[in-house]
């Protein structure tokens, strides 16, 4: 899954996001997701999350 619907992305879930510091260079950061920051129920570019950690981007992949 690629986490740009709202449904597939839950607290708890570990995930790969894309921090806006590396949104040119597409690094990718893991994590555990504490909240969800997009209402939409869709994004073209991912849902935006708050990982447990306090960083905050956009889910590029779901790892479990």
């Amino acid at each position: 899954m690629d986490g740009k619907n709202r449904e597939d992305v839950t607290p708890g879930l570990k995930v790969a996001v894309i921090l806006k510091k590396d949104q040119r260079s597409g690094v990718k950061t893991e994590g555990v997701v504490k909240d969800l920051l997009t209402n939409s129920k869709f994004h073209p570019h991912g849902i935006k999350v708050r990982l447990e950690d306090g960083q905050v981007g956009r889910v590029a992949e779901i790892l479990n």
